[in-house]
């Protein structure tokens, strides 16, 4: 655990007590501050209750007093669509609110750095997709290469849940909006924007917002090097402002379809190649077909962006081809469940956008679409394009029919449910084709999460092939 450095002997409160929220407490507490926390929920209180620590609700008059901090979990809205009351209490009492990243970059470094030969690094990973399978990747990548290396935030453990910085050591951290936004200090000494594309859009007031969440990261973190996804508008005018010309290479740019080639360092992939340029010339290339963890263009452009932060900390391109080879993938991403009579069954369950479900089908030529679910805003015409790959839809969803109309020049199934658009999917499907699970909506229609979802789609597929 990381002790929260700073508080030591003072109150702080903690407002949200779910994965991040019981750790930040506990963090604060091992560094010596006085925590006081509070939940919405019941089952939240019980459980800080039981785990000791001093339950004050902090929607009261007064809470505030003497209170030096207020850390808030990622879920909790502290702008958009409107402020928690208690957010907006604390404000009014002058009291600054933070949350666990950053706590974490304020607590991180200590004094026993000074006696190591290499200072602890950390690699912040952002963006709308991909930014998952690419923080695990540079993780795989630096443990096969021998290298001290731990991965948290979105994904393995919570940021302050990690052992405190060795010599050598990288952390990998994979951060959403959510944390960007809030957190009142970041200092990657590496940090990443995989694509932009609309998501959360309620939570930050529009694409605006969104962007501007993601971009402190980069403008208030101010990263030694910065590896940035130009694919998109947003990316080439963060790369623009982030270099001071193209020669600069404190900026790495990275694409997934476009050659990039006309100066400084750049990393792209075209055709299934990667390719890494210095100056004009190519230094690097890996052949990313065959890497079975890595399929489609999506996974190709986060192929890019981990190779580009591996060369940052100073591996080679061999070394790191040959651990992109072992990389298994992650669960619920383009992941492969099974496979019988030539067709298989991919689980993409955290395709809950447009764009993310858009990529996912570019991936494959011959699709047995299982999608649908609660949709977000912009509906499905970002995904329109893609849907040539699509030989039928099997849409799942409490408004599966209203799904189903903005599908134009698709067969679709009114499933409703998993386990009949499975079923289906499956008895229809020819040698060649894909049943891809990747639903272009979030899953609280029907399921806590989207691994749960994805668990189910696991599951029914299961059944189906024991039958």
């Amino acid at each position: 655990m990381i002790p929260v450095q700073g508080y030591q002997g003072r109150k702080v409160a903690v407002l949200g007590l779910g994965r991040s929220g019981m750790t930040a407490a506990k963090a604060l507490r091992e560094g010596g501050a006085v925590p006081i926390v509070w939940d919405d929920g019941q089952a939240g209180r019980e459980a800080a209750e039981g785990a000791g620590f001093d339950l004050v609700d902090l929607t009261k008059t007064g809470a505030f007093d003497d209170v030096a901090a207020l850390i808030v979990s990622p879920g909790i809205p502290h702008l958009y669509p409107k402020p928690h009351p208690v957010i907006a209490a604390a404000w009014d009492a002058g009291v600054p609110v933070d949350n666990d990243i950053g706590l974490f970059f304020r607590s991180y470094a200590t004094q026993d750095w000074d006696s190591f030969d290499v200072v602890p690094r950390v690699v912040a990973v952002t963006g709308s997709n991909g930014k998952s399978t690419t923080s695990a990747l540079i993780h795989h990548i630096l443990v096969e290469n021998g290298k001290s290396a731990q991965l948290a935030g979105n994904i393995g453990r919570g940021v302050l849940d990690i052992e405190p910085g060795h010599d050598g050591d990288v952390v990998v951290l994979e951060l959403s909006s959510y944390q960007t936004d809030l957190a009142r200090a970041m200092t990657p000494d590496i940090a990443v924007l995989t694509n932009l594309s609309a998501d959360h859009l309620d939570r930050h007031a529009g694409p605006g917002g969104y962007f501007a969440a993601k971009r402190r990261l980069f403008a208030e973190g101010g990263p030694d090097r910065a590896i940035i996804g130009v694919d998109e508008d947003e990316g080439r005018y963060l790369a623009n402002q982030l270099g001071s010309d193209l020669a600069d290479d404190r900026v790495i740019r990275v694409s997934a379809g476009r050659k990039l080639d006309q100066g400084g360092w750049t990393v792209f992939a075209r055709k299934g190649f990667l390719s890494e340029y210095r100056k004009g010339r190519q230094v690097g290339s890996i052949d990313l077909r065959g890497i079975a963890g890595l399929p489609g263009a999506h996974n190709h452009q986060n192929a890019c962006a981990a190779y580009a932060v591996c060369r940052s900390l100073g591996l080679g391109p061999r070394g790191i081809e040959s651990a992109m080879r072992s990389y298994p993938g992650l669960p619920h991403r383009s992941q492969v469940i099974a496979e019988r009579d030539g067709v298989t069954f991919v689980n993409d369950s955290k395709a809950t956008n447009v764009d993310s479900a858009a990529k996912a089908l570019a991936a494959f030529k011959k699709v047995r679409w299982i999608c649908g679910g609660l949709q977000k805003d912009g509906g499905l015409d970002g995904l329109h394009h893609a849907l040539g790959s699509v030989v039928k839809a099997y849409v799942i969803g409490r408004e599966a029919e209203a799904f189903a109309r903005d599908l134009p020049g698709v067969e679709a199934a009114i499933c409703t449910t998993m386990s009949a658009a499975v079923t289906q999917a499956a008895a229809e499907a020819d040698a060649g084709e894909i049943v891809l699970l990747a639903p272009a909506a979030a899953s609280f229609d029907q399921y806590d999460s989207f691994e749960k979802r994805g668990d189910d789609f696991v599951s029914c597929v299961d059944a189906v092939l024991q039958a």
